[in-house]
């Protein structure tokens, strides 16, 4: 897909599909979500989007890996930027440019589709919003059900908080960085755990420190397993668009029952796909998540084996010593299960302090 060769993207806020809804609204529906801008500049701004769902939600009996999705339009899309979106208000863009696909102000959505629209030049400084408005219908649309930014439906009563409604896969912009890094990962990956809208996430204080050099596409996805990546569908076609993915999965694997050995299977499958396409891969241990027994067994083998035989990783860091208790406890939480800011934070800084020299070394091989 050509637009992988000039667009990047241009947020740490999680991103893809998690998820479907029923719209039971008449006619179309009008939403807004809100991104922060991780690089300042004016930029031709592309947004991607997908109608199949990335990931397995909970036991996957309602929404599941590579699912492909029904139908749905977008009557009409608007951009724009805001410097203040918290909590349920924000300001309102000083102007909200029209959006076209094609030429065309709308479009049709077919099954499966991964599709973008036509650039729109948008100039917004660092932390400032990007807010991406949709008129949509359809009565079968994936979302983010747990998404940790602001996003709204207009109601009777005004701008009104909601997550049904359509997300889009990238922010892209166009310009060329360095690298592009990708974080592939589930909920804690995808910044469950600090506050909302916070952008105190691990990856996002990784990004922070290594600079605007880079552009960086949040990839993590509340509930998703190792297995969804490892199926080799629309998510990890998404990730191979990198230059490195760090890659963290394990813990719901171990929650919907899945055996050490098929974890350990998929995170290899991962590891071996990704550095088929070309991309340098980090992988992380499984964080402490309060297991015992049965499952705390399991967690012990599988960081195990990603510490002494997991096999093609440029790199393996121990994010679960990080975050335990104490080295007594181990396998207990120190900052959450879902790591708070603070935990985020020292997450962040000392794995920047070990990816530093191959990321930012004279050495830089892409």
């Amino acid at each position: 897909m050509d637009y992988f060769k000039t667009y990047v993207s241009n947020t740490t806020a999680g991103s893809g599909n998690q998820f479907f809804f029923h719209n039971e609204a008449e006619g179309s529906t009008r939403s807004r979500t809100f991104y922060r801008a991780e690089c300042g500049g004016e930029y031709p701004y592309s947004f991607l989007f997908s109608n199949t769902i990335d990931s397995t939600f909970r036991d996957g009996s309602v929404s599941r890996k590579n699912l492909v999705m029904d139908p749905w339009c977008i009557e009409e899309m608007r951009v724009g930027v805001t410097p203040f979106c918290e909590g349920a208000s924000f300001r309102e863009p000083a102007e909200m440019k029209p959006v076209l696909f094609d030429g065309q102000g709308k479009k049709e959505v077919e099954p499966g589709a991964l599709f973008h629209t036509d650039p729109v030049t948008l100039k917004a400084k660092q932390g400032e919003y990007i807010c991406v408005e949709i008129v949509f219908s359809g009565k079968r649309i994936p979302y983010h059900k747990e998404s940790k930014i602001p996003s709204f439906v207009l109601t009777e009563a005004g701008w009104t908080p909601s997550k049904e409604h359509p997300f889009v896969s990238m922010v892209g912009i166009r310009r060329t960085p360095k690298m592009k890094i990708g974080f592939l990962g589930d909920s804690i990956t995808q910044g469950i755990g600090p506050p909302t809208n916070s952008y105190a996430h691990w990856n996002a204080v990784l990004a922070d420190l290594l600079g605007k050099d880079f552009a960086y596409w949040n990839l993590g996805i509340g509930s998703a397993r190792g297995d969804d990546a490892a199926s080799d569908g629309i998510w990890l076609y998404k990730a191979k668009q990198n230059h490195v993915v760090f890659v963290c999965f394990g813990i719901n694997d171990i929650l919907q029952g899945f055996s050490a050995e098929e974890v350990k299977k998929n995170l290899q499958t991962i590891v071996d796909l990704l550095s088929e396409a070309g991309v340098r891969v980090i992988v992380q241990t499984a964080p402490p998540f309060d297991f015992a027994d049965e499952k705390r067994a399991r967690w012990e083998e599988i960081n195990r084996f990603i510490m002494k035989e997991l096999k093609g990783a440029e790199l393996v860091f121990d994010c679960a010593k990080l975050l335990a208790k104490s080295e007594d406890e181990p396998h207990l939480q120190a900052y959450g299960k879902h790591p708070n800011a603070e935990g985020c934070r020292l997450w962040g800084e000392a794995l920047f302090r070990t990816v530093k020299p191959i990321l930012l070394g004279d050495d830089l091989v892409l």
